[in-house]
């Protein structure tokens, strides 16, 4: 039993440091916000500072589903490019069988591609 203990007391002290450091790259910076006078909103804090001009629309107003269509768009084809180069640079050594499978791959995202064009998703107003 106590073999079984000691070889969990490694996994407990890591997480303990985990814990205090988590706790105190969370906590020490509130503190400080708040002794220093941090946390005291006035006109200058609240001003944009992003655009320089103030909103015109309220901020919880939701965004045209084609704004996501496009997002989910890109990170399908970035997820290709992440596949695409390591399979470049190993193909010599992988065969025929792993040429068929990219070529597949690729074809079934390029089908993708004209169907998101043909229903219009990449259009934008």
């Amino acid at each position: 039993m106590a073999d079984v203990a000691a070889g969990y007391l490694p996994i407990l002290i890591f997480l303990a440091i985990a814990l205090v450091l988590s706790t105190a790259f969370v906590g020490l910076p509130m503190i400080v916000s708040r002794l220093t006078g941090a946390h005291q909103p006035d006109a200058e804090k609240l001003s944009e500072y992003e655009c320089g001009f103030p909103a015109f629309e309220d901020t919880r107003d939701q965004f045209d589903v084609r704004f996501y269509l496009v997002a989910i768009l890109f990170i399908i084809f970035d997820l290709e490019a992440a596949f695409l180069f390591p399979w470049a640079v190993t193909v010599v050594g992988l065969g025929w069988a792993a040429w068929i499978a990219m070529m597949i791959f690729l074809v079934e995202l390029t089908l993708g591609l004209v169907y998101a064009w043909q229903k219009g998703a990449l259009e934008w107003e």
